[in-house]
């Protein structure tokens, strides 16, 4: 009876942990994302008066309820997808944590006929949520493994307008130029002046500078309609470094 009795309870043991295994499904995955929109929304709010708004545009927060962040992630990190939090995704690099995507992508103010340059591919998933806002979206991946992963995650999820390239995202994409508005996801120790050239008069490059791995500077840089630069400092942030042969 007691050998009987702890070949039960083992097979009991292995059950709850096979059940445990189970990934979420979709109807949880919506639950998650809704639940991330309102941590996006209360961090807009307690750091408001430092990014001058209380709130981010209604179709960028429907963008970020919409995309499925867990499909960006690796497997073994799919339950924590939705945390508020940036997470690693190989080769030394990273998803941006949710508020930091909302909101570089609030300031980007884009329109749904706008053409943008993304820098900085990653997983993919800040160009979604931009194909989500925007006619057309490129983006510039450096690590040949991350981009090729990117260009087939998207494909797959039915984003027909997103371009990937490998290649140094320092020097932008001169041949789809000018761009509506630039988002850099990695951190320049200044601003490039080629992404400079390529955006529109009127339009804006959303970037983080700084020195690798010590606090940066979210920098919002205008271009006006004659051509003069300006910039601005809206939040204190850490990314991973801009890498390339620059």
């Amino acid at each position: 009876m007691k050998r009987r009795y702890v070949t039960f309870l083992t097979f009991l043991a292995l059950g709850v942990v096979a059940f445990k295994s189970f990934p979420p499904t979709d109807e949880e995955y919506q639950v998650r994302r809704e639940h991330m929109v309102k941590e996006i929304e209360a961090d807009v709010k307690f750091t408001s008066e430092r990014i001058g708004k209380k709130a981010l545009g209604r179709h960028v927060m429907e963008a970020m309820g919409k995309v499925p962040r867990h499909e960006f992630v690796p497997a073994h990190l799919r339950r924590s997808a939705y945390e508020n939090r940036p997470l690693p995704i190989g080769y030394g690099q990273t998803i941006s944590q949710p508020y930091i995507v909302a909101l570089m992508t609030d300031l980007l103010d884009v329109d749904e006929d706008n053409v943008v340059l993304e820098i900085g591919t990653g997983s993919g998933y800040q160009a979604a949520i931009l194909a989500e806002l925007v006619e057309k979206v490129y983006t510039v991946e450096i690590v040949r493994e991350l981009g090729e992963q990117a260009k087939g995650r998207l494909k797959r999820l039915g984003y027909q307008n997103v371009w990937v390239r490998i290649g140094d995202g320092y020097y932008g994409w001169e041949e789809h130029a000018p761009f509506d508005g630039i988002i850099v996801t990695a951190a320049a120790s200044h601003i490039p002046p080629p992404l400079v050239k390529q955006l529109k008069p009127g339009g804006r490059i959303i970037i983080p500078v700084g020195s690798p791995f010590m606090t940066q500077q979210l920098m919002l840089v205008k271009k006006e309609k004659d051509g003069k630069i300006k910039t601005k400092q809206v939040l204190p942030v850490l990314f991973v470094p801009l890498t390339g042969g620059h």
